[in-house]
């Protein structure tokens, strides 16, 4: 139709367009626009509704969400308070995720399918968390805490399949489990390293939070800091923790922090909370722990874990300064009969070093500790009545 032919449209009347200055709209041609020009306006004008009712979509889902979640429509229970015994082969490294969204797409395209939601039944308490398929026969790392005292245990994998999972084992020295279903040939995450971590570095995490079904979700961040201690969820404390930034919220324990390259570098285990609620932290157990964890499981039933036979803190930095050292691990009780009291250690000594490494934290020596086997002797240092002593220790098992 145009204004000289308006044609026959439903037969009704023309009626000619009023003058410009009387009308707040113009044609294009009116204001010198062409009409190739004009055509490219259109595409932006309806991107921009297109925009708008993304948002809107967005909030609307959020709000949804919220409700949901206020009147329990999201199961008010839950909670959270390799036949081939093959083990995946690091990845070579790629381009890391900070340099757009590709480099995340590709990484959660890779790993998700080795992410699972783990439901657990215990009495008439149903609670949820996430696993991480790491040998292609159905073994999964999750946490300790997760299968605590679970009476049923089921896992659903990203690609909807539900199996029945046993306990093989679980530590809660380092909250680190292993529960196993009767698959083959299933997808499996890669176990990366912690070695080389560096503080900064994009961190992943990929997990089942709030039980949610559907797929594992996928957050990004940084690794904000290592070797942090923790409170567990449990007696105790959790040593040499990674700490990051990507957003996990309750079911998300169990699940993988990952590295650009797609690399497990982690299993997520606690949120950092306060009287004012979650501060955005989250922490993880490097995967370097967790896999000696799983092997000794897998192989032995139980960790394997070394015993000196001392408890302690850190040193305070007044004593260390008196003291003239960096720092310490002050032995406050000597287990009785335990390798550190037969090496002639007591209450009040400072320990150094181990190994010939320096120990500076009480939770250095329980990292440091860790990478020794039960049996095997290590040579030890430490600060007795202003002298320093070097003695060697059998180390026991715990």
């Amino acid at each position: 139709m145009s204004w000289d032919n308006p044609g026959d449209a439903d037969d009704e009347p023309f009626l000619p367009p009023l003058p410009q200055e009387d009308r707040l709209w113009r044609h294009p041609s009116e204001v010198g626009i062409a009409a190739a020009e004009a055509a490219t306006i259109r595409p932006a004008r309806q991107m921009s509704v297109w925009a708008v009712a993304s948002v809107a979509g967005l909030v609307g889902t959020v709000l949804t969400i919220g409700v949901i979640t206020l009147i329990g429509g999201l199961e008010p229970r839950v909670i959270e308070r390799q036949v081939i015994e093959r083990v995946a082969i690091p990845p070579v490294a790629t381009s890391g995720v900070s340099g757009g969204g590709g480099g995340v797409v590709e990484v959660a395209g890779r790993i998700s399918p080795a992410i699972a939601r783990v439901e657990v039944t215990e009495r008439d308490q149903i609670r949820t968390g996430s696993g991480v398929v790491f040998r292609d026969n159905g073994y999964l790392l999750t946490n300790a805490h997760v299968v605590d005292g679970a009476i049923d245990v089921q896992v659903e994998l990203a690609s909807g399949a539900v199996y029945q999972a046993e306990v093989i084992g679980r530590d809660p020295l380092t909250d680190i489990a292993v529960i196993k279903i009767d698959a083959d040939s299933i997808p499996t995450a890669v176990l990366g390293e912690n070695v080389a971590l560096e503080v900064g570095e994009p961190a992943i995490a990929i997990g089942s939070p709030a039980g949610l079904r559907g797929g594992p979700s996928v957050t990004t961040g940084v690794v904000s800091a290592l070797g942090r201690r923790v409170n567990g969820p449990g007696e105790g404390s959790l040593h040499d923790m990674i700490q990051f930034d990507a957003p996990i919220t309750p079911g998300s324990s169990g699940g993988a922090l990952v590295d650009s390259t797609g690399a497990v570098i982690g299993i997520t285990t606690a949120i950092a909370v306060t009287d004012f609620g979650a501060e955005g932290l989250g922490f993880a157990t490097p995967i370097d722990i967790a896999r000696k964890v799983a092997d000794d499981i897998i192989e032995t039933g139980e960790a394997q874990h070394p015993l000196l036979g001392v408890e302690g803190r850190d040193l305070d930095m007044a004593s260390a300064a008196s003291a003239d050292l960096p720092g310490g691990a002050q032995v406050l009780e000597v287990t009785e009969g335990g390798p550190a009291g037969a090496a002639g250690l007591q209450p009040g000594d400072v320990i150094t070093s181990m190994a010939g490494e320096p120990t500076e934290t009480m939770s250095a020596l329980v990292v440091n500790l860790r990478s020794h086997a039960p049996g095997e002797t290590v040579e030890l240092t430490y600060r007795s009545g202003g002298e320093d002593v070097t003695t060697t220790v059998v180390l026991g098992r715990r």
